[in-house]
């Protein structure tokens, strides 16, 4: 077969390709319905739960999803590389589990290649201000809402969905998350809940309390009223607002002062424990 440019058999080839290419576009589905998933429930009444992941084997995730609404991936203070974050990512792929991955800053160089193999969305930490706010929703969204580059592997599956309609829907589905972890964010929430395309609010309550001058204690009653300010004022807007729990009566607390979604702990943390409790009862019947 001669292939090369201008042959017969090189154009019926590109007029295949371009056939494919206009079925691909007319018969788009959403790639970031798991993200969709996730408004829909809040926006329906519901909260959501989910679990932090630091483990780099993908079959935490997967365990996980039939239980979660959402997953962490925690790249800010793990050394998960974007092959791992990619291994979860995948694991929830034909589930409800929206894969949320917290960025390691608020730099669109970052943020960029966590969106393009396939992320629901982004959690920003260390958000302080509006325009902090606005730099973390302008990275996420392609122009002319934002600066995000196109190249979008996984979300286009592969390159099958493209064109502006592939990036409309992606800025409409796209979660952007800030974290509000700084005194100073809690004091600039009116400007940074008005910031267009952002979706919601979630506490760093341990390093709120030491911006507080409280290191190390989230649950200080001054840090506690101004997690309950925030809530209160980001209830009064369409931004869904969460936070991370220890335990069952934590939850029932946050949920009756306003929260929609919460984190359950980190799978270290909750295995650590379990495997804990477990030795301690199993040692305790050989002493009684």
């Amino acid at each position: 077969m001669d292939l090369r440019y201008g042959t017969p058999q090189a154009n019926a080839l590109r007029s295949l390709g371009t056939g494919q290419q206009m079925h691909s576009l007319t018969s788009f589905k959403n790639p970031m319905e798991n993200a969709n998933k996730f408004r829909n429930k809040i926006r329906n009444g519901q909260f959501c739960l989910g679990l932090g992941v630091s483990f780099n084997d993908p079959a935490v995730t997967e365990s996980l999803c039939t239980t979660v609404d959402f997953v962490w991936i925690d790249m800010e203070h793990n050394g998960m590389s974007l092959e791992t974050v990619q291994g979860h990512i995948m694991a929830t792929k034909g589930t409800d589990t929206a894969p949320l991955v917290r960025v390691r800053w608020n730099d669109p160089v970052l943020i960029k290649p966590v969106l393009d193999i396939g992320a629901a969305g982004v959690i920003v930490p260390m958000v302080r201000n509006a325009e902090e706010a606005r730099n973390a929703v302008a990275a996420c969204l392609y122009p002319p809402d934002g600066i995000r580059g196109f190249g979008p592997k996984r979300p286009s599956d592969y390159g099958r969905h493209f064109g502006p309609e592939f990036c409309k829907k992606a800025n409409e589905s796209i979660i952007v998350i800030a974290q509000i972890e700084h005194i100073d964010a809690v004091n600039s929430i009116d400007e940074i809940a008005a910031v267009p395309g952002l979706t919601g609010i979630v506490f760093g309550p341990y390093d709120l309390s030491g911006s507080m001058g409280h290191m190390g204690e989230p649950g200080h009653p001054e840090v506690v009223k101004a997690m309950e300010a925030v809530v209160a004022k980001v209830r009064k807007t369409n931004l869904f607002i969460g936070t991370g729990v220890a335990n069952a009566r934590q939850a029932k607390e946050w949920l009756d002062k306003g929260v929609n979604w919460l984190l359950l702990g980190v799978d270290f943390s909750l295995l650590v424990k379990a495997t804990t409790d477990l030795a301690e009862e199993v040692r305790a019947l050989r002493s009684s």
